[in-house]
């Protein structure tokens, strides 16, 4: 091994080879990239973005089957929006949202957990396909894990304008995928200039489709879902700010991680519930 090969490192922050002597990351511009309190586990990037977004999808797709499995609706029934639907009471019991799930039974939780749950086989596919356009374009202004903490409380901030104008039932990752146009839409006005005014008009195209979308079909999609994510989105990229104007630090870190472990628990009660009514249903007790 050559003495460069000794000193190149991972870049901390955006992962890339550089070498540990670098006074700045030439890529993304982290400071001192080679020092100890930045290169260790507690400190450095949560992942490259494609990782997140692959965990995401699999997350995603492993529900909607487990939805599909406990689904008393045939998979074959229906027209092009219900066919490979999953009824409404198998998603109530993995975590769907709304006035009912919390008022009658007092599931708060599903505030997280509803944004991996879909309601049919397009329905997973038009998000899944968002998930992949937008969350590398937020994790290079903001960061990973500013990119963590927006889109699950970009999706909380949506649910929770839904419950509050009276929705019974909802679900769907659109709440947090508009968490993160939200947050672009911030970046784009706040930086300015001609690449700023690109990423806002870019976004803003998103933002008139959900609107002519949600008029077209008000029944199927949740207006409130979305406006309350892409308001959260804004308030949450003026709060955490973007690379630009700042590093990520260890209350972003801390921050994400609290949100990753709130996911994780939504999603186990989800699972949990469905086991136990299954339980029931085969005892009969």
């Amino acid at each position: 091994m050559t003495d460069s090969e000794r000193r190149s490192i991972l870049c901390p922050n955006c992962r890339r080879l550089i070498s540990r002597d670098e006074g700045a990351c030439p890529y993304c511009g982290t400071s001192r990239p080679g020092s100890w309190w930045k290169n260790n586990p507690f400190t450095r990037s949560a992942g490259s973005a494609d990782r997140i977004v692959t965990i995401i999808l699999t997350v995603n797709v492993v529900m909607f089957v487990a939805s599909l499995l406990i689904s008393g609706r045939p998979p074959g029934r229906g027209g092009l929006f219900t066919a490979l639907s999953p009824d409404q009471n198998s998603l109530l019991k993995l975590g769907a949202t709304g006035v009912v799930p919390i008022d009658r039974f007092g599931r708060f939780w599903t505030v997280i957990s509803a944004n991996y749950l879909h309601g049919g086989l397009l329905h997973i596919i038009f998000n899944m396909m968002a998930v992949r356009q937008l969350i590398p374009l937020v994790a290079q202004e903001y960061g990973t894990w500013r990119l963590l903490s927006i889109y699950t409380l970009g999706g909380v901030a949506g649910y929770l304008a839904s419950y509050w104008a009276g929705v019974g039932y909802t679900v769907g990752a659109s709440s947090a995928l508009c968490g993160l146009i939200g947050s672009l839409l911030y970046y784009g006005k706040s930086r300015g200039g001609v690449y700023g005014q690109a990423v806002f008009h870019e976004v803003r195209g998103w933002v008139v489709g959900l609107f002519l979308f949600g008029l077209i079909a008000p029944d199927i999609i949740d207006n409130w879902g979305h406006g309350g994510g892409i308001a959260g989105g804004v308030l949450l990229g003026l709060l955490l700010g973007y690379r630009e104007r700042r590093e990520e630090n260890l209350f972003d870190k801390f921050l994400a991680g609290g949100c990753v472990l709130a996911t994780v628990l939504s999603l186990l009660l989800g699972v949990i519930s469905a086991y136990n009514f299954l339980i029931v249903s085969a005892t009969g007790r």
